[in-house]
C-alpha cells in the first residue's frame, strides 16, 4: 500500500469530473441479457505463483437496473485486504467501438438495486476505458496520463480501479491501477466460476471408520464454485468436523493438462489428503474414501453470450 500511495502521490493533483456526455448508443437494449456478468476469480494464477505473489482478485459483475450499467465489486486479498465498488457505464458506436466509463459513488450507501440512481454517483471520465468488441471478446484501456491527472482525489480504492479490461469467453484479464506497482506486464487473470451443489457424508469415525458403521453424517445443500471454492464438512451439529472440500481448475504439465480438481482437505495440516480429478468441463464430481464421500453436480453459472 505504501507503494501505491507512492505512486498516487507523482501524479498531478485531482481535478473535478464532470458527468459523461457521450454520443455513443447503449451497448444493451431493455431486457437483453448483460455479456459478461458473473464472479471471476484468479484461484489458480495465485496458486502458481512463486517468486513473485500475486495477490487474491475477485470481481463480482452484475447487471444494473439501467440498460447499459454493470455493478463491479473488486476484492482483493494480499499484504492488505481492498474492496471497491464501481458503477461502469458500457457505450457501444455504429463503428463498434467500446467506451466503458467508471463511476465513483459519492454516498455512502447507494442503491445497487432498482433503487440505482446515477445521481449518487459520478462519472471518472479521465479513466474512461475504450477499445472494441469483436466475435472473440472486448478488449478495453484507459488513457493511462490522464487517469492519473485524477488518482489521488480517488482514494485508497484507486488501487482496484480497472485500467484494462479484455474479456474472452470465460477468461477476464484485467489490469488494475495498483498493478503498476508490480510491473508494467502485471494483470489480473481471473476465470468465470461456475457453481457446484451436491452433498458429503463422513463417518462419525473419521478414517478409522469400520465397514459396518452407520453413524454417517450428512451434510446437504453444499455450494462451491470451481475456482478455489472451499466447504466445510459438519458433524450432524453444525459443528466441523476437521475436513472441508476445495474445489478448482488447475493446469499440469507445463499447462498441457487442464483439470477440474476436487480435494479432501485436513483442516488442521491444511494439506490434501485425497482428490480426484475430471475434465474441467464436468459437470458432475465426486469422490469416495469409504468413510467420507462426496457428490457434487449441477454446475450453473450464467450461459454464454
Amino acid at each position: 500500500m505504501t507503494q501505491l500511495l507512492l505512486l498516487a502521490a507523482v501524479s498531478l493533483s485531482a481535478c473535478q469530473t464532470m458527468p459523461q456526455r457521450n454520443s455513443a448508443t447503449v451497448l444493451e437494449s431493455p431486457g437483453q441479457r448483460a455479456w459478461f456478468d458473473g464472479v471471476y476469480d484468479n484461484h489458480e494464477q495465485v496458486a502458481q505463483s512463486s517468486s513473485i505473489p500475486v495477490p487474491w482478485v475477485r470481481f463480482e459483475i452484475a447487471p444494473l437496473q439501467k440498460a447499459g450499467w454493470y455493478l463491479w465489486k473488486v476484492r482483493q486479498k494480499g499484504d492488505t485486504e481492498l474492496e471497491a465498488i464501481w458503477a461502469m457505464r458500457s457505450l457501444k458506436s455504429l463503428d463498434g467501438s467500446v467506451v466503458m466509463t467508471p463511476w465513483r459513488a459519492l454516498v455512502a450507501d447507494p442503491g445497487l438495486g432498482k433503487d440505482f440512481n446515477e445521481d449518487q454517483w459520478v462519472a471518472l471520465d479521465a479513466c474512461t476505458l475504450r477499445g472494441a468488441m469483436t466475435s472473440s471478446g472486448l478488449a478495453v484501456r484507459t488513457d493511462l496520463p490522464t487517469c492519473a491527472t485524477v488518482a489521488p482525489g480517488i482514494g485508497a480504492s484507486v488501487a482496484l480501479l480497472p485500467i484494462s479490461i479484455d474479456h474472452v469467453g470465460e477468461a477476464l484479464r484485467v489490469r488494475l491501477y495498483a498493478d503498476q506497482v508490480r510491473g508494467a506486464d502485471a494483470y489480473t487473470d481471473a476465470r468465470l466460476v461456475r457453481w457446484f451443489t451436491g452433498w458429503a457424508a463422513i463417518n462419525g469415525a473419521g478414517p478409522n471408520a469400520k465397514s459396518e458403521s452407520s453413524d454417517w453424517h450428512m451434510n446437504r445443500d453444499l455450494r462451491i464454485g470451481n475456482e478455489g471454492g472451499k466447504a466445510s464438512v459438519n458433524w450432524r451439529d453444525g459443528q466441523p468436523s476437521g475436513y472441508s472440500l476445495r474445489l478448482e481448475r488447475a493446469t499440469y504439465r507445463d499447462g498441457d493438462v487442464l483439470v477440474l480438481k476436487l480435494s479432501v482437505i485436513e483442516d488442521v495440516s491444511g494439506r490434501a489428503i485425497a482428490y480426484a480429478w475430471a475434465n474441467p468441463e464436468a459437470t458432475s464430481i465426486g469422490i469416495n474414501l469409504g468413510w467420507i464421500q462426496v457428490g457434487l453436480d449441477g454446475a450453473t453459472t450464467v450461459p454464454s453470450r
